[in-house]
């Protein structure tokens, strides 16, 4: 789990004006693994992108990344 967590947290930072802001916390059970992405304010547009394009292919290369450990995950943006 911690390699997904540190992957997401590389690709927000590249991201975002505040890397420093960013923060990636989950949770782990048998099969899953579940993360969740905070930033700045100022900065969940750019994370999101126009239409949830940015965040779509962040969590295509998490996804991609998870069949490695044999887990299913599941990556979230809180308000």
């Amino acid at each position: 789990m911690e390699q997904l967590e540190n992957l997401l947290l590389v690709l927000a930072r590249s991201l975002v004006d505040e890397p420093e802001k960013v923060e990636v916390s989950g949770t782990e059970s048998d099969s899953r693994v579940d993360l969740e992405l905070r930033v700045a304010p100022e900065d969940m547009g750019r994370v999101i992108g126009r239409q949830g394009r940015t965040i779509r292919a962040i969590r295509t290369v998490v996804k991609a990344a998870s069949v490695k450990a044999g887990k299913r995950v599941t990556v979230e943006v809180p308000d």
